[in-house]
């Protein structure tokens, strides 16, 4: 079976001339499907950057990354950004949502982006709503959410149009540890029926439930285990 993400000798410098800082020195791995990975790490270790570089929304110093046999350093700008709409899933640990949008249009907006027929969309979304424990606050804005609620709608939004790959940077940072604890759960509970999740966390929590951790320190991957 071919990998979902296959990522080369990837080196990320910031800076120029003689101030140069190295995210990322040459970094390898594969992504399975069906992959429960985390990237663990310090802060600094590179576990964002390189998120940020599988996900196409940042380009590598050197080395690649190829989505499902694609190497994005291969694809026009255009083509880029209908393969991360289209195949891959975010979630951010700012949650990112639209503030004049309620849960239910957040939650649709990849879907809106695909073109998808409105009725569609809306029979899809509140299933995943539903899905995700927001029956009954499909019209509610971000900031009548709490922090948890906020992050089940961006999750909702990162799978309801069924990419190939879910990234989250940090999911669980900005809330507590019951509701963390229930968002892995549910991410787990989706892994299960074939989405495929890379996360980054400084969470042991999410770590003790990952099937595969991977640490990251000084730009370069420590070590990769299977549990």
């Amino acid at each position: 079976m071919d990998a979902i993400v296959t990522v080369s000798n990837v080196v990320k410098n910031y800076g120029q001339d003689h101030v140069v800082t190295a995210a990322l020195s040459g970094v390898s791995l594969r992504l399975e499907p069906g992959d429960f990975a985390v990237m663990a790490g310090p802060s600094g270790s590179g576990k964002s950057t390189l998120l940020n570089i599988i996900g196409g929304l940042d380009r590598p110093t050197s080395g690649s990354v190829s989505i499902e046999g694609r190497e994005l350093a291969s694809l026009s700008d255009a083509d880029l950004s209908r393969l991360r709409r289209d195949r891959i899933g975010f979630i951010f640990q700012g949650y990112n949502l639209i503030p004049v949008m309620t849960a239910l249009e957040n939650a649709e907006y990849v879907l809106m982006l695909q073109g998808a027929p409105a009725a569609r969309r809306r029979e899809k979304v509140l299933a995943v709503l539903a899905e995700v424990g927001l029956s009954g606050l499909e019209n509610r804005y971000p900031r009548e959410l709490s922090g948890g609620q906020q992050q089940r709608v961006a999750i909702a939004r990162a799978i309801a149009a069924e990419p190939a790959l879910i990234l989250a940077d940090e999911p669980t940072a900005n809330v507590d540890s019951r509701t963390g604890d229930s968002l892995i759960a549910l991410m787990r509970r989706l892994n299960e029926k074939g989405a495929t999740f890379l996360f980054s966390t400084h969470d042991p929590a999410v770590m003790a439930k990952a099937r595969r951790l991977i640490v990251l320190k000084d730009g370069l991957v420590e070590s990769d285990s299977e549990k």
